[in-house]
């Protein structure tokens, strides 16, 4: 019988350690270390694996030959399938993350529906939830219908004898990855070892058998999915989904995807008949736009192949601090200081002794440094008083020397911004080739300094006019 020895596990990176520490050395996390027992069990299961058999040979090729395109099985909701990369891959797992209460199991079990009524096999195993619970979102939804199977079930082994009597199921929801416990560890329900023991089981079945496996997980304060990150690098694909308490909308976002985009995104709006597809997030971010304010211009960015038109904002005011406030939410922080910088190096703009809010409105989240040209332009408008034109979208990368830096997709965010009815915009000097519409008449400008004076030009013109 194999002796058991004690280990200290991080439950955040799940790295392993001899003896208890306040600190976890590998990810920098205190009071993450948690004692658990191996006896044989996941810690030891390879090398026991390699003592009871000897391996065999594998037939080795070559990087020629046949490519087949990944079976997928598609949902028909169009703004799931996008964020999949085209439906769910036979044989794959899918890591599905957010916050308590944003929807995930109202997406799932609508996913869930959706395919058992194409004659698909569905099998939804819940860990947190009864049945009756899982009945009664199915009535709210109107899906009770659906020839969905259902379970309440956390033990591993006993789920994957359920599905393998019968038919082999097209797809498995198992909601969630850490109320799973599998008998070949000796932790607690939601460690490390348990979540990594349980996951690697459910991958195992679905490669060997090619149903596709979705785990939901749960997201910590921190925003990251709770246990052990190495789940993240075991699933096929990584999904977040997104949003505000305060706004009726939600972004399912692809962060990995092994058999399409990492960056594409589904934009849902929550109802009480549960998510509906929003087929045009742009004019849902630009929905209560007030066209005639400082200091907000329209950003044309891209998520995965789809632009995205969304509404800056910023504030400029008086500070009567000593160091003045900036306050961020939607943006990199940092980059905010960056463009503030080289507004002030070589623009002549000052904000020392002002107060700088900047947000994004209906609470998207930026991430592409394309959004520098729209908040600098945000922030001179809010500081000079003078309302940007209503009709104009701005996107460039904005350098520490002061230029202006190409990006790549203008036609495509230019297209779209033609679609909603805008007549101008300001793009960076040398993008892609501009064939007619708003690109032909776009000011283009070399440098940051530019576009400030064609906005400070804007108030000599209009005082010319009154008088």
């Amino acid at each position: 019988m194999a002796k058991s020895r004690v280990q200290f596990i991080c439950q955040n990176c799940g790295s392993v350690h001899q003896r208890w520490a306040g600190k976890c050395d590998a990810c920098g996390e205190w009071n993450t270390l948690v004692e658990e027992g191996t006896s044989g069990g996941i810690g030891s299961g390879p090398a026991n694996t390699r003592n009871a058999r000897k391996g065999r040979a594998v037939v080795l090729t070559t990087l020629s030959g046949d490519i087949e395109d990944a079976p997928r099985i598609i949902s028909g909701i169009g703004e799931l399938d996008r964020a999949t990369g085209g439906g769910f891959v036979r044989g794959s797992a899918l890591l599905v993350g957010g916050d308590p209460g944003i929807g995930k199991s109202t997406l799932l079990t609508q996913a869930a529906a959706a395919l058992a009524s194409k004659g698909h096999r569905i099998v939804y195993v819940s860990g947190e939830e009864a049945v009756a619970q899982i009945r009664l979102r199915a009535q709210r939804l109107g899906v009770a219908s659906a020839p969905v199977e259902l379970a309440a079930e956390t033990n591993v082994e006993d789920i994957l004898a359920t599905i393998a009597d019968g038919k082999r199921p097209d797809l498995v929801i198992l909601d969630s990855i850490q109320t799973l416990w599998t008998d070949l560890a000796d932790s607690a329900p939601g460690t490390v070892t348990q979540v990594r023991a349980a996951a690697q089981a459910m991958i195992r079945y679905a490669k060997s058998t090619g149903a596709a496996i979705v785990l939901v997980g749960h997201v910590t304060k921190e925003g990251q999915i709770a246990g052990p990150r190495v789940v993240e690098h075991m699933v096929d694909g990584v999904l977040y989904f997104e949003g505000e308490g305060g706004h009726h909308y939600r972004i399912l976002r692809t962060v990995k995807n092994r058999f399409g985009p990492t960056d594409e995104i589904g934009v849902f709006e929550m109802s009480d008949k549960g998510l509906r597809e929003v087929s045009n997030p742009s004019e849902l971010f630009l929905g209560e736009r007030h066209a005639k304010s400082p200091g907000a211009a329209v950003f044309a960015g891209m998520e995965g192949t789809r632009p995205v038109l969304v509404e800056i904002q910023a504030l400029v005011a008086p500070s009567s601090l000593g160091t003045p406030r900036r306050a961020v939410v939607g943006w990199d922080g940092a980059r905010l200081s960056m463009v503030l910088a080289v507004l002030e190096a070589h623009c002549g703009v000052r904000f020392g002794t002002h107060d700088v809010y900047l947000n994004v409105a209906g609470g998207y989240r930026i991430s592409e440094p394309a959004a520098d040209l729209a908040v600098a332009a945000a922030l001179v408008s809010s500081l000079t008083g003078l309302a940007l034109p209503a009709d104009c979208v701005y996107f460039g990368e904005i350098s520490l020397s002061g230029a202006v830096r190409p990006v790549a997709h203008a036609q495509q965010r230019l297209k779209e911004a033609e679609k909603l009815g805008f007549g101008s915009a300001v793009l960076p000097l040398g993008s892609e080739e501009l064939a007619g519409g708003i690109g032909a008449g776009a000011f283009q400008p070399t440098e940051l300094a530019d576009l400030v004076a064609r906005i400070a030009g804007s108030r000599r013109s209009r005082v010319d006019d009154e008088e």
